[in-house]
């Protein structure tokens, strides 16, 4: 399993085109600083047909006003967690 950390906003396409055609079954997205925008709800739709587990790192989701809405969102502690369940991590920016 392999930690995807995303934190390129939406405008920047080739960077979540990148990231989306390497996630598999079983791995994690955690959106990070401007990647949290990838939650809106224009977007959404697009993080449902990802195969990995989408998650946001709420403090810059907080940072940002995005509202959280039906996603899950791990704390600071949460992502050093994350970081140590996964056999490896991907930074995505």
């Amino acid at each position: 399993m392999t930690l995807h950390i995303l934190g390129a906003s939406p405008s920047d396409r080739t960077t979540f085109e990148s990231c989306r055609d390497t996630l598999m079954d079983g791995d994690t997205l955690l959106l990070i600083e401007d990647g949290v925008y990838w939650a809106l709800p224009q977007h959404r739709p697009e993080l449902a047909r990802l195969p990995a587990r989408v998650k946001l790192l709420k403090a810059d989701r907080e940072a940002r006003g995005v509202e959280l809405e039906a996603l899950v969102e791990v704390d600071d502690s949460g992502f050093v967690e994350l970081c140590v369940e996964n056999e490896r991590s991907v930074s995505w920016f």
